[in-house]
């Protein structure tokens, strides 16, 4: 019977949560709101894609693990490097022009890779294609809606709310990641029973999701227009003769050292992005081939993202208890009480056990970026107020300490593990039921260090670079997330040997980053 009621029940939550979102973070301009939804629709489509593309390019084309690698790796390199010259065109011709041009551009390769086409040439080229045209219309789209978000706070009346504006930004892209991953298994599932399909070709209706996000994204982007109309404007110059006119009293020699700083930063971070990205390649690989394919008892609710939807409500109702009044407060115990009685509901029947999916498990970082929101803004805030909160190249290199961290605990858990192994037609075959405890708890502590580094790191770039050069070292910031990116492959041509090898090298190379970000770090700090 709660079965019945429960997805209304998390609807309702669901609504409560995001209005005390828009009561605890009061002042926002209006704009936000629109352009967060707009994004969240489009993160919502690719994580979907992303979630399977690895799983569909070995079962339609019969890739193997090296060649699917390298794929994949390309394209993640693609998406982040794009953006630099994205925002090249959007100084010319006007960032809300590029960005309604990158939107439909996406929707055209969505629509494309949604295409059953085989697994011939004219397949593998739709799909070249397509991938051609997501990380082009993407490279138009993402750094230049950023670029938007921030112009909403240029307005004197909103500047002081930038910081708490970006984060409800970049919460607003994980709500629809953590969606993502489930829609993809279900719509799956559901055109294999309602129409017949094969597994194969039901990965194109977890594409076509993607592409029917982005049609929900445009209708926010086009309905709420009025509301960011102040940042819509035929081009940049006036914003390029704002920057031309701001005092640099930096020396020649002081220029050189923010840059230099900057660079090795960059040389830093690429490779925590090689090691985090691994959530849609080796570690989609172990959830395949090592991880077990059914959950019982507490464990098995982890799985169901209304539960983990829950969970969210809960921890930002206790941290509403302590930092809200009002009206607002009353939701905050509502949230506590509500996903309580919610989670209670959902308790599975002794000896009920739930199906585990490979791609399911992306959804945790999704939901541990919006769990521990609230976590690290009340943690980094207390430690200023002590004045004990560490500056940003130390979070940065903590960043790296905690990803070495998590791919440790891999190391240490694959020790025996057989080598991965394949049957007579190269299919891969599933090794061993390894409890989705380890893959759960290392996602997690792949987040904590996420929300060291990554918003950490655009701050570091916004604040160290000099004025005259602020466009071209954030520029800088996405090529290094582009190099990291294709450097994702590395561990996938690894796959095939001794698993500890595998997390092994990652976690090798995230330690010799943080301990060389800590060998200068007197350098970062004198300019941070």
């Amino acid at each position: 019977m709660f079965e019945l009621i429960s997805t209304p029940w998390i609807v309702v939550c669901f609504i409560l949560w995001f209005y005390f979102l828009l009561n605890s973070y009061k002042g926002q301009p209006k704009g936000l709101w629109t352009l967060a939804l707009a994004n969240t629709g489009e993160r919502f489509g690719y994580y979907t894609m992303l979630a399977v593309f690895t799983l569909f390019l070995q079962a339609n084309f019969g890739f193997d693990e090296k060649l699917t690698s390298t794929i994949f790796s390309s394209f993640l390199m693609l998406v982040y490097f794009l953006p630099l010259f994205g925002g090249m065109l959007a100084d010319k011709f006007g960032y809300s022009k590029m960005v309604t041009i990158g939107i439909f551009i996406m929707f055209a390769g969505y629509v494309l890779l949604s295409m059953p086409l085989g697994k011939e040439s004219i397949g593998i080229i739709a799909m070249a294609g397509a991938l051609l045209l997501i990380s082009f219309g993407t490279g138009l789209f993402k750094g230049n809606l950023q670029v938007m978000v921030g112009d909403l706070y240029n307005d004197p009346q909103y500047a002081d709310k930038r910081d708490s504006g970006f984060q409800l930004f970049y919460m607003a892209i994980n709500v629809g990641a953590l969606f993502a991953p489930t829609a993809a298994i279900r719509i799956m599932e559901w055109a294999q029973t309602a129409y017949g399909v094969s597994e194969t070709d039901s990965y194109h209706f977890a594409f076509g999701v993607a592409f029917a996000s982005l049609i929900v994204s445009i209708l926010i982007y086009y309905i709420g227009k009025s509301t960011f109309k102040q940042v819509i404007t035929p081009t940049k110059k006036e914003a390029a003769k704002t920057v031309e006119q701001v005092t640099d009293t930096l020396t020649p020699a002081e220029t050189r050292e923010r840059i230099i700083c900057l660079i090795l930063v960059f040389a830093v971070v690429l490779f925590f992005w090689m090691a985090f990205h691994q959530n849609g390649l080796t570690l989609t690989f172990f959830a395949r081939d090592y991880t077990a394919t059914t959950s019982t008892g507490i464990e098995s609710m982890l799985f169901d993202v209304r539960n983990l939807l829950a969970c969210i409500f809960i921890v930002y109702g206790i941290f509403g208890i302590f930092q809200t009044k009002g009206l607002c407060r009353i939701v905050a115990g509502v949230l506590i009480v509500a996903g309580i009685a919610f989670l209670i509901g959902m308790l599975p029947e002794e000896g009920t056990s739930v199906g585990v999916s490979a791609p399911i498990f992306q959804q945790f970082n999704a939901c541990f970026v919006v769990m521990l929101t609230p976590v690290s803004i009340a943690l980094f805030g207390w430690l200023a107020k002590i004045g004990k909160e560490p500056k940003a190249p130390v979070k940065i290199g903590l960043g790296m300490l905690v990803a070495a961290a998590a791919y440790l605990m891999m190391t240490a858990f694959s020790i025996g593990l057989p080598i991965p192994a394949y049957d007579a037609e190269g299919t891969n075959l599933h090794m061993a039921d390894v409890t989705p405890n380890l893959l759960i708890n290392t996602y997690l502590i792949l987040t904590f260090a996420e929300l060291l580094l990554s918003p950490i790191g655009i701050s570091f770039v916004t604040k160290v670079a000099p004025p005259k050069y602020k466009g071209m070292m954030m520029g800088g910031w996405f090529v290094s997330t582009a190099l990291g990116n294709f450097l994702v492959q590395i561990p996938g041509y690894l796959w095939g040997k001794e698993l500890y090898i595998v997390w092994g090298v990652l976690a090798g190379i995230c330690l010799l980053a943080a301990i060389f970000i800590f060998a200068i770090i007197k350098k970062l700090n004198k300019v941070a």
